[in-house]
């Protein structure tokens, strides 16, 4: 088996007290995280920043304690595994603005609006475990 790694963020503010967490839509239509590609010389860490600002323009902080690591197979390379590596990140008081080169469109949605919205149960999981860690910590 052959692996691609990506890095993305699950990527939320603070507005009035209540976590809002801005979820993109990709060209092909299915809500997601802001994810990419690794580059040779940066750490996952460094991917998911880079990609947070290219795909929605947002400067953005790690919270600690969150990695989270999902795998699938890619359905046009049955011989190769998907790798992303998922972090928290949090950005304040800023606009959002989103690449339509990739993307089509982005949400800013409280927890149940935006697991409504995602479409694979991967998605689902990761948004589930990035608000139970939140919830857990004061941010």
């Amino acid at each position: 088996m052959k692996y691609e790694k990506s890095c993305g963020d699950v990527v939320f503010t603070k507005e009035n007290n209540e976590y809002k967490f801005l979820i993109v839509q990709q060209l092909q239509g299915f809500h997601g995280f802001p994810k990419g590609h690794m580059k040779a010389d940066e750490t996952e860490e460094q991917t998911a920043l880079r990609e947070i600002f290219e795909e929605v323009g947002v400067k953005a902080n790690l919270i600690d304690g969150f990695r989270v690591v999902d795998e699938h197979i890619i359905p046009s390379k049955v011989d190769t595994v998907k790798q992303i590596v998922y972090f928290l990140a949090e950005y304040k008081n800023q606009n959002v603005k989103f690449q339509k080169s990739e993307l089509s469109a982005f949400k800013l949605l409280a927890f149940d609006e935006a697991y409504n919205t995602f479409e694979y149960e991967s998605s689902k999981r990761i948004l589930s475990a990035a608000y139970d860690h939140l919830s857990k910590a004061v941010y």
